[in-house]
This record gives C-alpha cells, sequence and structure tokens, in this order.
C-alpha cells in the first residue's frame, strides 16, 4: 500500500496523519487522508459490481414494510452494549453544549464512534455497518431482561393530544434551549449532551423508529424526566405528531440516521425537521459518504437501488455525497454553513487490517426572521 499524502490542516478535522507506513500499525486513526485516482476508480468499481444486481420489487417493499420491525430485533439483540457514548460530539458539534469548557473530552477527536462497533481492536469484526455473528452472538448471551416501559406510538399520540389541550404546556416548553435528536438509539449521544451541557435551561428530546430502543433510553439510570423526553416516532409517517410544536427547536441532530431511509422519502422528511427549528436553529449531521468501506463490502444482491443497500439483518443504508446532502437541506430552506467530507483511514492494530472510512459532516441553518 502507498503512504498516504500529507493534507493541510483544516478545521473540523485538522490532524496531519502520518506518512511513514512503519508506523501505521502503532496508531488508530489518520484523518483528511487524500485518495488517489486508482483508489477512487478502485472504489467506483467495486460499488459498480455490488449494485449490478438489484432486489426484485418485492422483495424491497418487504423491506420497506417491515422497518420498523429490522430495527426492533436489532436493538433487542445488541441492546446498550452496541454503541459507545460520542463524546467526539463537542469537538464536532460545539452547539451541542456552547458553554462547555474546552478542556472536557479533550481527545475526543479519536472517540468517532457510529452504528459500527469502531472499538480499537474490534475494527473489521464489523460487516456492512453492523457486527460479525459471532459479535452477536457473545451479545445476545448478555442481554439484560428489563421490564419495558410501555412506549407505543399510538399512547404517544394521544399523550401529546391531551398535553395540547393546554396551550404551550407541552415537555419542555419552558426550556430556553431545545435540541431534538432524531434516531436516538439506546442514548449514545443523548445521554453525553446531559452530562455535558449544564445550562439550566436546556432541554433534550429523542426518538427513534424502534420502540426498543425508546425503552433503552428511557430504562437507563441517566435518563430524567425533568430535562429530556424520549418517544417513539416514524420519520417516514407526516401525521406522526412530534410533542414540541413548530418553530420551537435551536438543534435538530442527525447521526448515521438519513441514510437508513428510502431515498425518495428523505426530502419530505427535511423539509418537516426544518419547519421545527426557530430562526437561526441549525441541523446538524453525521452520516456515510461514497465509496465508504461499509459499501465496498456489500456483495451482489444486496443493493436495492444506487447507493442504497440492505445488510444481511434486514436495516437498511444509503451512502451520500456532499450535493446530495446540499441539495437535501437547501430546498428545505436551510443556509449551509459547514458541508465537509472527512476520508478516515483507520487500523486494526489486532489484524494488521487498514480500513478508508468516509464520512460526511453538514451544518445547516434556519434563515433569521427578517428585522422589521
Amino acid at each position: 500500500m502507498a503512504a498516504p499524502r500529507e493534507a493541510p490542516e483544516r478545521r473540523p478535522f485538522g490532524r496531519r496523519f502520518l506518512t511513514d507506513p512503519a508506523r501505521l500499525f502503532q496508531h488508530n486513526a489518520w484523518d483528511n487522508v487524500e485518495w488517489s485516482e486508482e483508489q477512487e476508480a478502485s472504489a467506483r468499481s467495486k460499488v459498480q459490481e455490488n449494485s449490478s444486481q438489484l432486489l426484485p420489487q418485492d422483495k424491497q417493499e418487504e423491506y420497506e414494510v417491515n422497518a420498523k420491525r429490522y430495527w426492533d430485533d436489532f436493538y433487542k439483540i445488541h441492546e446498550n452494549g452496541f454503541f459507545k457514548d460520542r463524546h467526539w460530539l463537542f469537538t464536532e458539534f460545539p452547539e451541542l453544549a456552547p458553554n462547555r469548557n474546552p478542556s472536557q473530552n479533550g481527545d475526543s477527536v479519536h472517540e468517532f464512534s457510529n452504528k459500527e462497533k469502531s472499538n480499537n481492536e474490534g475494527l473489521g469484526s464489523c460487516e456492512n455497518g453492523h457486527c460479525s455473528l459471532e459479535t452477536r452472538a457473545e451479545n445476545q448471551l448478555h442481554l439484560i431482561k428489563r421490564t419495558p416501559k410501555i412506549c407505543t406510538e399510538e399512547l404517544a399520540t394521544q399523550n401529546y393530544s391531551e398535553r395540547n389541550q393546554s396551550d404551550g404546556d407541552y415537555p419542555g416548553s419552558s426550556a430556553s434551549y431545545r435540541i431534538l435528536e432524531v434516531g436516538c438509539g439506546a442514548g449514545n449521544t443523548v445521554f453525553p449532551i446531559l452530562q455535558t451541557n449544564n445550562d439550566p435551561g436546556l432541554f433534550v428530546y429523542c426518538c427513534d423508529f424502534s420502540t426498543t430502543a425508546v425503552d433503552l433510553v428511557q430504562n437507563n439510570a441517566e435518563y430524567d424526566s425533568s430535562r429530556c423526553f424520549a418517544f417513539v416516532h416514524d420519520l417516514c409517517n407526516d401525521q406522526s405528531p412530534f410533542p414540541m410544536p413548530d418553530v420551537s427547536l435551536d438543534v435538530v441532530i442527525l447521526i448515521f440516521v438519513l441514510s437508513a431511509i428510502l431515498p425518495e422519502k428523505m426530502q419530505c422528511i427535511v423539509n418537516r425537521l426544518s419547519r421545527l427549528l426557530k430562526p437561526g436553529g441549525m441541523i446538524l449531521l453525521r452520516d456515510y459518504g461514497r465509496y465508504d468501506l461499509a459499501q465496498l463490502r456489500f456483495k451482489k444482491g444486496q443493493c436495492l437501488s444506487d447507493n442504497f443497500y440492505v445488510r444481511g439483518d434486514g436495516t437498511r443504508v444509503y451512502f451520500f455525497t456532499q450535493d446530495e446532502l446540499d441539495d437535501l437541506f437547501t430546498t428545505a430552506g436551510l443556509e449551509k454553513i459547514q458541508n465537509l467530507v472527512d476520508r478516515r483511514l483507520q487500523v486494526n492494530r489486532g489484524k494488521q487490517m487498514t480500513m478508508y472510512r468516509v464520512w460526511i459532516q453538514c451544518k445547516y441553518r434556519k434563515p433569521a426572521a427578517p428585522q422589521l
């Protein structure tokens, strides 16, 4: 493998990576790795190969209809042992804790974790964005038996309607800074925010398609209903209510979530989320980029449509370009603050494997209300 060339520093992934191949296996990751033309051509060729055979339409419809069940099954297997808390959030997204001391979680840039297991020795044990069968079997042996709280979407809808009978009375209505995380999973973004952001006016909403995931959040010892409200929500159903009114949020977080949605439904979802923002409010996104390792590892017969795949467990994933995300957000009336690609080299020291990851990070802001 040719040694990567040194790239200039830039924010927020501004660390230089090492150019000495002999030192590769002593370290974990390098940011902003430049790809050669040959490497990009090879990645393009692999995608053309693994997308040459699409799943039949009836199978594609089955994955859409049963999407909730597949994610529920995923969280029943992995519970909260699958993800790391994302303390890197406050380096990349300081908007989540504006008053945080910069010395907190100072090494966070190397704690990247998403819906793929990414501890140092576990790299390479995951295929197509999820852990191997061996890892899953081990997780199943450690399941914690809980009595989940009732958290159906029907009940949530009823509760929202009751709350809204009293004008302005909704969870977090008295807060001065409101954050919503969409696709909260087991809470690995929500709980670091609650731990780090000590603003007494903070209120965090978090929702997920999976009832099992929301149960995990609500049953976590750190769940504080005076500062947080977790609820089940189907983003693809525009009749599914939010507990807060439009124009009430300061931040909406989308971390490895939009990629799990049918591409033709993405624009309506972004439009709807943008309506929740106050003027000046922001959507923060981190998601899979085109030619990420996970995309290249898919086999023939797992492709649903261009750059959209189904994993072995039935969950789905899309791989974005910067332009695609820019179109989604600007069409929703938002202004670009940041839209960058992070090509990262990760090393599994135990297996002496090098892996190239591609992620996209975006910040888009709702224009401020015009001054009269």
